[in-house]
């Protein structure tokens, strides 16, 4: 079987980094297994880098530790070129770029904790999931989230 092709936002990127007991770090721990494959965009990946340093204090990690993160997701993760911009589609441009991204890599998902953010997206062939919701879909349900 196929991975799923999906799109991380940044709030889940956050959560995984935030607590070992989430669906999110789960998921996070998951990266790199087969059962799903992320995509990123270079607007993506600074909009990971930007939070998580702002953050870092609260995730109690330092730059080479976000850094180590960030290298690993860039390595395993499938790098989509966007070449178009039809935005403002959403309300937030920061999730306009995540939306984009999906699209520009034919990724039916975005996982994400805001799904109202993303309403509409359907339009193009995107629901979004939380990762607890996706967890279960690939058959790796967790408790906590």
């Amino acid at each position: 079987m196929k991975p799923y092709q999906v799109v991380l936002d940044t709030n889940v990127l956050v959560a995984a980094l935030r607590s070992r007991r989430g669906a999110s770090h789960k998921l996070l721990m998951l990266l790199g297994q087969g059962l799903y494959e992320p995509h990123l965009s270079v607007p993506l990946v600074l909009e990971y880098e930007d939070v998580l340093r702002r953050l870092d204090e609260r995730l109690a990690l330092g730059d080479e530790d976000i850094a180590a993160v960030l290298d690993y997701i860039c390595a395993v993760a499938h790098h989509q070129p966007i070449f178009y911009l039809w935005r403002p589609f959403l309300k937030d441009p920061k999730d306009d770029m995540v939306l984009e991204l999906a699209v520009a890599a034919q990724c039916p998902i975005i996982i994400t904790f805001n799904a109202r953010d993303f309403r509409g997206s359907d339009q193009f062939g995107v629901r979004t999931l939380r990762p607890q919701e996706f967890l279960a879909m690939i058959g790796a349900e967790h408790e906590h989230d």
